[in-house]
This record gives structure tokens, sequence and C-alpha cells, in this order.
């Protein structure tokens, strides 16, 4: 190209259609690119659904198991009993469900409950917030 060429306006007028297109390119390799990391992070919380659950039953057949020799009587026991089958139950979900279906439960609990949704969504984001920032 010479210089006397870059004074020509007709170069110009086809750079805004090759810029749309290539931010449009590239915002299409970013999106299969994500799309691409959710499905492998899908596959891996799959992959290891089972043994999550195996251990959120573990912990409730400990807390089974222990809960009559825990001190405050029988309140605190009946309360540990009442723990270990909410996680029994949980350990059967997870078992039961994939990512997908959870998240379509979660999207249908978040929808039914915004309150608290919200303020459960807050309070994670503040301990996240206290757990990044005091590692620093």
């Amino acid at each position: 190209m010479a210089t006397s060429d870059i004074n020509d306006p007709a170069i110009y007028s086809d750079l805004p259609s090759k810029a749309t297109h290539k931010v449009s390119e590239t915002a299409s390799q970013v999106k299969n690119k994500v799309s691409d990391l959710g499905a492998t992070a899908v596959n891996k919380v799959d992959e290891n659904r089972e043994a999550a659950a195996g251990g959120i039953q573990s912990a409730a057949d400990t807390l089974h198991a222990n809960a009559e020799s825990l001190p405050g009587g029988d309140k605190v026991s009946h309360l540990a009993h009442s723990a270990a089958d909410k996680l029994s139950a949980t350990a059967e979900y997870v078992r039961e469900h994939d990512v997908n279906s959870m998240m379509t439960d979660l999207g249908r609990l978040v929808k039914n409950n915004p309150g608290p949704s919200l303020l459960a969504s807050a309070v994670i984001g503040f301990l996240v917030g206290r757990a990044l920032s005091s590692r620093e």
C-alpha cells in the first residue's frame, strides 16, 4: 500500500463491516469456549456426585450413631437425628438428580422464594468476599 492509498476513502468504506464481522466472529469463539467449559464443569460434577452423596451419607450415619451420646439429653438427641435424616435425604437427592435437574430445581426454588434467595445470595457473597480478602 502506497502513501497515497492511505488518503483514499474507498479503502475505509468496508472497514465498519469488517470490524463488525471480526467482533461477531470473536464473540462466537468466546461463546463456544464458555459453552465447552460449562459442559466440562457439568460433566465433572456429575462424575463426582456419587462420591459427594457418599460423603454426605457417611456424615448422616455418624451423626445417627453418636446422637444418643451427645450432651443435652433427649432434645439434642432428637435434633441430631433430625439433622441426620435431612443429610440422608440430601444424599439421596444428589444420587438421583443430575446437575441439570438440580439447576432446574434451584431455579424453581429461587423463583418461588425470591426474598430468602436474595438474602442467602447476599450472605454467601459476603462470606466468599471475606474469605478471599483474608487471603491477601
